[in-house]
């Protein structure tokens, strides 16, 4: 193989809220930490051990905007996107390293706000049908010889 591939695909949980950044030139960017578990059972003790790894997450632009209107901590995403490293200076002349995974697409899995819409729609469509509960069959014809059984 000539070429090389840098992919990472992630499912995961927001860590924290999204932290934006904007730009001269209405560009902006935003960042959050990912994270995925591994769960397994220890052989010699049967323990059972979930292991946690943190993603560096950044997203640009429109998909920036997308992610922070929707998206909160404890959320459920997936992610595709590349790895990348970067480095600079703090404020105490020290480099500093890290490594980010720089998101190229995305899908929502689960949201808070979705799903505390969806509560809320169940349960105004629970109370609605409670007082619904008068079945008129005044409209329903009496004709049973067109029923296929």
């Amino acid at each position: 193989m000539n070429g090389t591939l840098n992919k990472v695909l992630l499912i995961g949980h927001l860590g924290d809220e999204i932290k934006m950044h904007y730009f001269d030139g209405g560009n902006c960017i935003g960042r959050f930490p990912l994270a995925t578990n591994e769960v397994y059972i220890n052989k010699t003790t049967g323990e059972k051990i979930t292991s946690t790894e943190w993603h560096n997450i950044v997203v640009r632009n429109k998909a920036a905007e997308i992610c922070e209107k929707y998206l909160s901590k404890g959320d459920k995403i997936y992610i595709e996107g590349r790895i990348k490293s970067r480095q600079w200076q703090a404020e105490d002349g020290s480099t500093k390293y890290t490594t980010e995974i720089q998101v190229t697409e995305f899908t929502f899995l689960t949201t808070k706000k979705e799903s505390e819409a969806t509560k809320q729609n169940f349960r105004d469509d629970v109370s609605e049908s409670s007082k619904n509960t008068n079945f008129d069959n005044s409209n329903l014809g009496t004709h049973n010889d067109d029923l296929p059984f």
